[in-house]
C-alpha cells in the first residue's frame, strides 16, 4: 500500500484566478503520475472552498484564502482521497463557508478531519478502507487559538503542542482509541511558525507522543518551508511538508517554493520505505524538479535529516530520494 502526502495546497487567490480558465489539473502541473501511482492521497487544503462568506473580521487576521466551490474539482483531479482542515485559514471567510466546505467535500467523496460543528466533530477521525486496509486520519493544529471548536461552538480541532494541556491528553486519547480500529493512523498536525527549516524543540518529543499513543506517520506543515523527517521506533515524523501549491512570494534563502511528494510504502500494517521527490512551485504550479534544482532540493533535506540521523538515499539522476526502515 502506498500512502502520498503533499505539504499545504492553496487555491485561492491568484491560483482561483487561474482557474477561471484553466483546467483542474492546472494547478498539480506536471505531477499527477505519481499521484495515480500512490493508493491514497492525502493534502493540507490551506484555503476554504466555497462561494459564500465573507472574510474573517472578529479577530484580527491578515490573509484570507478562498477557492470558488468548483474548484472541488481540483481534488478530484488528482484523486484526493483525504485533507486535513485543522489549520488558520478553513475559518477565513467565517463559518457559512466552513459548512458549506464541509458539504461540498461530503459531496465529492472526499474524507476530512480537523473541522467541524462543534469539539467532537472536529476532533473526529476520518476512516478510509481500500485495499484490505482500514486507514485512519486525525487532524490538529496549534494555530489561530480563536477558532477553537468547543462543545457549543464550530471551529477547528485545536490543540496546543504541550503534552501537559488537557487538550493534548484527549489529543492522545483520541490515538489511543482510533488505533484499535485501524491497521493504519496518520496524524497531521499544522503546527508551529510560517518559517524555519529547523522543527520547533518542543514539537520533537510531542511527535514522540504521538507516536508513543498510537500513530504510524505524523504528518506535519504550517512552516512554508520543509523541515527534516525522523524515524522514531520505526515510524516517520515529516516535521513539516512546507508548501506544494500555492501563489506566494519566494523567500530567495528559505525558498518556500522548494518541497516533495512524500510516498510512504506500508506492507502488512509495517512501514517499510518513504520516496521524496523534489518539487518547485511555478507560475502558480507545481512542478518536478529538474535534475539541477532537484539536487540542490534533496541535498538540502539530506542536511536537514541527518540531524535525527535519518539517512537518504539518492537515485543516479536525482529524480528521488528513499528513507529505508
Amino acid at each position: 500500500m502506498k500512502f502520498l502526502f503533499t505539504g499545504d495546497v492553496m487555491l485561492g487567490r491568484f491560483v482561483n484566478e487561474i482557474l477561471q480558465e484553466e483546467l483542474p489539473t492546472h494547478p498539480w502541473g506536471n505531477t499527477l503520475p505519481i499521484f495515480w501511482d500512490a493508493d491514497v492521497r492525502i493534502c493540507n487544503l490551506e484555503c476554504v472552498i466555497s462561494n459564500r462568506g465573507n472574510p474573517w473580521t472578529i479577530t484580527p487576521k491578515v490573509f484570507h484564502f478562498r477557492s470558488d466551490a468548483k474548484n472541488i474539482e481540483v481534488l478530484k483531479a488528482a484523486g484526493i482521497h483525504i485533507v486535513s482542515l485543522a489549520n488558520n485559514h478553513t475559518l477565513d471567510y467565517e463559518y457559512e463557508a466552513m459548512f458549506e466546505m464541509l458539504k461540498i467535500l461530503d459531496n465529492a467523496g472526499i474524507r476530512h478531519a480537523g473541522a467541524g460543528i462543534n469539539r467532537n466533530e472536529a476532533s473526529r477521525p476520518a476512516f478510509l478502507e481500500t485495499g484490505g486496509m482500514k486507514i485512519g486520519f486525525i487532524a490538529f493544529t496549534d494555530n489561530e487559538s480563536d477558532w477553537e471548536a468547543t462543545e457549543e461552538k464550530p471551529g477547528i480541532f485545536y490543540v496546543p503542542v504541550d503534552t501537559e494541556d488537557n487538550r493534548a491528553k484527549r489529543l492522545f486519547e483520541i490515538i489511543r482509541s482510533t488505533k484499535k480500529e485501524v491497521q493504519v493512523l496518520v496524524v497531521s498536525a499544522h503546527w508551529g511558525p510560517n518559517w524555519g527549516n529547523l522543527p520547533q524543540p518542543h514539537h520533537i518529543p510531542f511527535g514522540h507522543t504521538l507516536i508513543n499513543a498510537g500513530a504510524d506517520i505524523v504528518f506535519g506543515h504550517s512552516c512554508h518551508v520543509f523541515q527534516g523527517i525522523e524515524i522514531y521506533l520505526g515510524k516517520p515524523i515529516i516535521y513539516s511538508a512546507g508548501d506544494f501549491i500555492d501563489d506566494y512570494a519566494v523567500d530567495e534563502r528559505e525558498r518556500n517554493d522548494e518541497s516533495f511528494i512524500f510516498t510512504v510504502e506500508v506492507c502488512d500494517s509495517r512501514i517499510h520505505m518513504l520516496r521524496l521527490y523534489p518539487t518547485l512551485i511555478s507560475d502558480f504550479q507545481a512542478t518536478l524538479a529538474t535534475q539541477i534544482d532537484a539536487k540542490r532540493i534533496l541535498l538540502k533535506m539530506q542536511r536537514l535529516c541527518a540531524g535525527f540521523n535519518t539517512s537518504i538515499r539518492n537515485n543516479e539522476k536525482w529524480r528521488y530520494g528513499d528513507i529505508f526502515i
